[in-house]
């Protein structure tokens, strides 16, 4: 993969939307940051902690594995 392009995807969004729910409600429910979720989301961040794993967890209805999902890159280039 060139540098920049984002092999861990971080599909907070798409559960927001299945669960019918604004970033603005997550963020009032787990008393974070827009900015700082929003680094999240787009995958700026090098680490996200076990508590911050639990609630999206928790206020997304979802688990660990619907989080995250990995991009795996293409061995050849055309």
């Amino acid at each position: 993969m060139e540098s920049g392009e984002q092999m861990v995807n971080v599909n907070i969004e798409k559960l927001l939307k299945k669960e019918k729910r604004s970033k603005y409600w997550l963020c009032q429910k787990m008393n974070i940051t827009s900015r700082n979720l929003n680094i999240i989301i787009r995958g700026e961040t090098s680490s996200i902690s076990f508590k911050y794993i639990e609630e999206f967890c928790l206020y997304l209805n979802c688990n660990p594995g619907d989080l995250l999902s990995i991009e795996k890159p293409s061995l050849f280039k055309n």
